[in-house]
């Protein structure tokens, strides 16, 4: 095992462990070739070679097999494994995106079936869904219609899903049929709203046809037409059901968005909301339902319908809920008022009255109606203490001040300990540690959250993408693995599914599962948490030279090859998990994603291409062995990879990319992300690596590796060089510190995460430093006592001797490495003077602010502010650990 600061094994990167998969995948295609060429006709070795292809997605080969397979036992089988597989060689395949070949093996494919077809040998649903499919891949929606309504579909298919007819219908634009078929399904299924709305468009398309059978046909799919029948399944619903008062409102919205007279057919758009929520309003629901329709009204509307809802909820600002159905109501109010824009312009003084009210309605509403509540439910009353969480941060951040929000933590956190799974409340609390630099709180909260399997991909971004330089390289280190763990373990189990696919013929799912697997395979939290635990690793590598080398080497960083699939990497994200009700007219989902999401592939280049250039630094001097087999003993030789020009021309080309990146992202201009709401996502770290010396610094380290390596004769200005950049990341460091300590006498949480976080890309940069210096002076003593005793031996004088000697060389590396600890030394002295943050006013203010029961304030409030202590306190241990080590490292 080797040596690593964390004590954790080192990280090979995805595409090693993708690699190495496809390398034990391959030689198992081999074992069965060979089996196979041995028993020509076994069945079952044909299958398992078949399978075997499936695994490592070689389609053509898939095609053959299958062929063989079902000559030797001629089952439908095998005859469709041969099928699907010429599917995907024309829209998986390497040729797929050639649209001729496209058109061939989609082509191939079809009339494959069709043989099978007028043979009579269709048997399975299955079946009849892959020639759907196929005819549906060319666009021959008419074919596929006729198809599907004809006898052999009916018999085979029968439980085919009524979205293909629905598709089918759409797209040959046959809206009167599909009208009268949803109408059939609407009279048999009262409640689904996404027939409603394909049920409303088809009245709508309908309008745009040409009239052919007379003024009857008009009618009878007239907009007026539509209207009586919603409204006729609501006067004949026995128990009152969402799905049609919800079309009547989405039928509103569209005529008023066709400017045809909707008041006038259905009535006032406010009378129809002002029911709905009196009927529905006592689910939790009704806050999203409403929200739908919001943005088709004006702001002066949308406040005014907001106040009417607050009347209609019966609970006024002097008035407690009477029972649990009213909370809800009231509950539901205040949303909608929130997401309609009622807080934006309020006082502080009025958002702070607000603040009292809902935290006043929580403790009613959880200690009237939340008693006796199952450990897997939620409080009823939660919804009001993350809305208070919500108007806290909105004063917080008018103020610049943490008092607000760490009160509003407070609360959370006593929520909490009455409901215990709102995981609501845990994603909030998380969101608000990471705020507030506090490590250890957030990463309570997250291992709170329980989260697990695919989750770790949807949702593991509310933590993992805020750990990097967060100042805990070992906390940070310890999510990674449990996240790659996940991902490494479940890629054979991917591949397994989508052979179970093949096996059992469900040719519906076969899709569904490889797109998944590469959304997986391609997840920008996969690559992020990978990237990042290999230079977490480098950083904190502690032992001795060639026990940290090793570590190196078996990491396999290729710095020549950039082997991530940017145009490939995928969003997984799942940006609901933390609800909001914000207000709408400020809040543009689709661009904040979009606006992360970009800046996160920008961070993730830079921190690959500053791995990648890092890993030339080494392989320059200690290049990596290639291993092969040579001796006649059966024994390895190792000799050097490549040669020193590629390893030098690799280093060039990467240290231009790296300015070259630099200069790109400073003309685009990135704006760092809104942060007008709690539930925001906080900024990226693309400022903070933009701000930091991080360019120059590793730009000047490439130089200084190159002429150390050539000797050049500006060997002594580089050298100068670097050491100055030394100083300035050391000053940085320390000032950055003293700063914090200055900043606690007024507010010690608002910016300590942007503290932190300086201080801890200071000590990375430091780090990875100290660690090539280690590197460069082991390897230039060994090259100097080698040539020394070159020299005694052989008395030639050198025709073209080296401006600077090795020996020279050797002493500029070692005063640069004395250099190095007097400064990381100043760096320990700084951080052992950083205080822990002060909170903004005293423990018994928050107590009479928090206004909750006697005996749970103080321990509450004392909890919360220990925990901020404690993960201060093991900040500093682990960061005094670290240039402890380095110290060390550079002192040898």
């Amino acid at each position: 095992m080797f040596a690593t600061f964390s004590g954790h094994p080192p990280v090979l990167s995805q595409f090693q462990r993708t690699t190495e998969t496809h390398t034990k995948m391959n030689k198992i295609v081999e074992l069965y070739q060979h089996a196979v060429k041995k028993n020509p006709g076994n069945e079952e070795l044909l299958a398992h070679l078949f399978i075997s292809y499936v695994r490592v997605e070689d389609y053509k080969a898939q095609q053959a097999v299958a062929l063989q397979l079902y000559k030797a036992q001629p089952k439908n089988a095998y005859y469709f494994w041969s099928v699907i597989s010429v599917v995907f060689q024309g829209i998986r395949g390497p040729e797929s995106a050639v649209p001729e070949k496209r058109k061939i093996y989609l082509g191939l494919a079809q009339r494959m079936v069709e043989k099978h077809i007028r043979e009579g040998k269709l048997e399975s649903e299955q079946e009849a869904f892959l020639y759907l499919h196929i005819l549906k891949l060319q666009k021959k929606f008419q074919e596929a219609w006729e198809f599907l309504t004809g006898e052999l579909c009916a018999k085979l298919y029968p439980g085919a899903p009524v979205s293909m007819k629905f598709e089918l219908l759409k797209v040959l634009g046959n809206w009167r049929e599909l009208n009268e078929l949803l109408q059939q399904l609407l009279d048999a299924d009262r409640d689904r709203w996404d027939y409603y709305k394909e049920y409303i468009q088809s009245c709508f398309e309908i309008l745009k046809l040409p009239i052919t059978e007379g003024a009857t046909e008009e009618k009878k799919f007239s907009l007026s037409a539509c209207q009586e029948f919603l409204q006729g399944i609501i006067d004949s619903s026995e128990r009152k059901k969402r799905g049609p008062y919800l079309a009547r409102l989405e039928l509103h919205q569209r005529m008023r968005a066709h400017q045809l007279p909707a008041d006038q057919l259905i009535g006032d758009f406010d009378e129809l909301v002002v029911e709905y929520f009196s009927l529905f309003a006592d689910k939790s629901c009704c806050t999203h339902d409403i929200a739908l329709f919001l943005p088709s009204v004006s702001m002066k509307q949308r406040q005014a319908l907001a106040n009417k809802l607050l009347l209609e909820s019966g609970v006024s600002s002097t008035s407690l809920p009477m029972n649990k159905e009213q909370m809800q109501k009231h509950i539901c109010a205040l949303q909608i008022s929130r997401m309609c824009g009622a807080h934006i312009d309020l006082p502080i003084d009025h958002l702070l009255a607000f603040y009292t009210a809902l935290k006043l309605h929580y403790e009613h509403g959880r200690s009237t109606f939340g008693n006796k509540l199952l450990s897997t439910e939620m409080g009823p009353s939660d919804p009001y203490a993350l809305l208070a969480a919500n108007v806290m941060y909105d004063i917080s951040l008018r103020e610049n001040k943490s008092d607000y929000l760490f009160e509003a933590l407070c609360l959370l956190q006593y929520v909490l300990r009455n409901s215990t799974s709102n995981f609501h409340v845990k994603l909030l609390s998380l969101k608000i540690y990471h705020m507030f630099g506090c490590l250890l709180g957030a990463q309570e909260m997250y291992e709170y959250l329980d989260i697990k399997q695919i989750q770790l991909d949807s949702m593991g971004y509310v933590h993992c993408q805020l750990l990097p330089l967060c100042g805990r390289f070992s906390g940070a280190r310890n999510s990674y693995d449990t996240t790659m763990k996940f991902f490494t373990n479940s890629y054979k189990e991917r591949l397994e599914y989508i052979a179970l696919t093949y096996r059992f013929c469900t040719f519906s799912k076969m899709e569904e599962f490889l797109n998944f697997k590469e959304r997986l395979t391609n997840s920008l939290q996969y690559v992020t948490c990978s990237l990042e635990a290999q230079i977490c690793d480098l950083v904190s590598c502690y032992a001795n030279v060639h026990q940290n080398l090793s570590t190196y080497t078996v990491m396999s960083i290729e710095p020549a090859e950039d082997r991530i699939a940017w145009h490939e990497l995928s969003d997984n994200r799942d940006l609901d998990a933390i609800i909001r009700w914000d207000p709408l007219h400020q809040v543009d989902a689709d661009a904040e994603r979009k606006d992360s999401f970009d800046q996160e592939i920008e961070v993730l280049q830079l921190r690959s291409l500053m791995l990648r250039l890092y890993a030339t630094f080494i392989d320059l001097y200690h290049p990596p062995p290639i291993t092969k087999p040579s001796l006649s003993d059966g024994s390895k030789e190792e000799t050097p990879a490549p040669a020193v020009e590629s390893a030098t021309s690799t280093l060039e080309l990467l240290r231009d990319s790296w300015t070259g990146l630099y200069q790109r992202l400073r003309l685009m201009n990135y704006k760092p992300l809104p942060q007008q709401f709690l539930v925001n996502l906080l900024p990226t770290r693309l400022h903070l690596l933009l701000e930091l010396p991080y360019e120059r610094f590793f730009d000047d380290l490439a130089q200084l590796v190159l002429d150390l390596h050539s000797g050049a004769a500006s060997l002594a200005a580089h050298c100068k060089k670097v050491g100055d950049n030394v100083i300035a990341v050391m000053e940085l460091c320390v000032r950055t510190i003293e700063e914090s300590n200055e900043w606690n006498n007024k507010d010690g949480l608002w910016k300590r995460r942007y503290q932190q976080q300086k201080v801890a890309a200071s000590l990375e940069m430091l780090s990875l430093y100290a660690f090539l210096l280690s590197v460069l002076n082991d390897k230039l003593q060994v090259s100097s006592k080698t040539k020394v005793k070159k020299k005694q031996g052989d008395n030639k004088t050198q025709d073209t001797p080296q401006p600077v000697s090795e020996k020279e060389r050797s002493q500029m590396v070692q005063e640069l490495m004395r250099q190095l600890k007097h400064k990381l030394e100043a760096c320990d002295a700084a951080i052992r003077t950083w205080k822990a943050p002060v909170l903004p006013r005293d423990l018994s203010s928050f107590m009479a602010d928090m206004s909750l029961k006697p005996e749970v304030e103080a321990t509450l409030i004392g909890d919360v502010s220990a925990t901020f202590k404690d993960s201060h306190e093991l900040m500093v241990t682990e960061l005094r650990n670290l240039l402890k080590d380095k110290i060390r490292m550079v002192a040898k």
